[in-house]
């Protein structure tokens, strides 16, 4: 038996679900073998993706999202984007009518229509429920094609009890053909010493400690109140703990750019964008707390991964994140700007509160592994074409 993963959405930067994506495919083969789990990813493809990104930000400002691309400029880039998607479509239905591969994995939402038995994994609905806070096309491409993809699925892969009761509500779909893989840590998220952490923050040129928020910048991030109430901190404060943000601009967030150049970053807080990977341990470590208001989650990855690391944590109650971090960290209401200020000072100022939301932190990030993702993952598969095809797993 072998297995057909689509790895367009692990190509080039990755955030959440380029993560799962490739932390998943990681798994799987050293459990089964590399030979059992084919990833579909090509090398021009990360090369095109990266080029179409450059392509975009020759005709914008990078570093200001309200910035805008002429028309027809925009419909050129998207005329180039579309036909690029639909070569590597071409492709990969080519690979999959070669007869080598027993199921097709579509780890991201809309499956490739194909001949093969399908997975699809769906992280959460909000193009669905939320589309205001997605890009039109966004929107207009799930409904032309989502409900039509899970149609054709033998089996729905959900990443929190949360997400599969919505998906089995909201699509109608029978429970037992929804499963729930809970995502893991990377690798290397870990306690560091002191020493090394701080060493690498002054190489990095970030302050000693502060508090942190992980994530692109969009509307379901929530980071315009996270602003407002952190600049509604007392201003001793907020040169003693700056507010690190890090994570891309993305889609319709020139509001909180605005607030950030006219008010926010003048009252300490510092948008650094995307860090290398290698470095995130060392910024969850440095951070006094984890700030993470989001109205929306399919999981939640960055408490989880803040625990791993030792730290605090400041989190919504919304979505999965009550589920999955809710045991450990402080729950806030998202809209709760009182409440997400006070938070935040009594993180900063009282030491013992600070220790007790610090204490055992890593064992709350101890059930979330990429190896339990996929063994999880593995008796989807088992279940869709027979335990009698699949090759004996590997030793632990």
């Amino acid at each position: 038996m072998r297995v057909l993963i689509n790895g367009l959405a692990a190509a080039g930067t990755r955030t959440g679900i380029g993560h799962y994506t490739g932390e998943l495919v990681r798994s799987l083969r050293q459990l089964v073998g590399e030979s059992m789990i084919d990833f579909f990813h090509p090398n021009w493809m990360s090369r095109a993706k990266k080029w179409l990104i450059g392509m975009r930000r020759c005709l914008e400002k990078p570093s200001d999202p309200t910035s805008r691309v002429p028309g027809w400029k925009a419909s050129l880039v998207d005329g180039v984007r579309r036909t690029g998607l639909a070569f590597y479509q071409w492709r990969f239905r080519a690979r999959a009518r070669g007869g080598e591969y027993q199921l097709y994995h579509e780890p991201s939402f809309l499956p490739i229509d194909c001949d093969l038995p399908t997975v699809v994994t769906i992280p959460d609905l909000s193009v669905m429920l939320y589309p205001q806070w997605h890009p039109v096309d966004r929107v207009a491409t799930h409904q032309r094609e989502f409900l039509r993809g899970i149609a054709r699925a033998e089996h729905v892969i959900a990443i929190s009890d949360f997400a599969r009761m919505e998906i089995i509500r909201q699509l109608g779909l029978p429970a037992d053909r929804v499963t729930r893989t809970y995502m893991g840590v990377r690798s290397g998220l870990r306690p560091l010493p002191s020493d090394a952490v701080q060493a690498r923050l002054r190489q990095l040129e970030l302050p000693p400690t502060y508090l942190l928020h992980v994530g692109t910048i969009e509307p379901r991030k929530n980071v315009k109140m996270l602003l407002q109430a952190y600049c509604a901190l007392p201003s001793s404060l907020r040169q003693r703990f700056p507010l690190i943000l890090v994570g891309g601009w993305g889609w319709n967030s020139a509001e909180v750019h605005a607030y950030l150049q006219e008010d926010a970053r003048h009252r300490g807080v510092r948008y650094v964008g995307y860090l290398a990977e290698a470095d995130l341990a060392y910024l969850y470590n440095g951070a006094r707390a984890l700030v993470f208001p989001s109205l929306y989650e399919g999981f939640g990855l960055p408490p989880v991964e803040m625990f791993a690391c030792g730290g605090a944590v400041l989190a919504s109650t919304a979505g999965a994140v009550a589920e999955t971090a809710g045991h450990k960290a402080h729950l806030l209401h998202p809209e709760d700007v009182v409440g997400w200020r006070d938070a935040m000072e009594r993180v900063c100022t009282d030491e013992e509160w600070w220790q007790s939301l610090r204490r055992h932190a890593t064992d709350a990030a101890r059930p979330f592994t990429w190896e339990r993702c996929a063994s999880d993952t593995l008796r989807v598969y088992e279940a869709v074409l027979g335990q009698s095809q699949m090759p004996a797993r590997r030793a632990a």
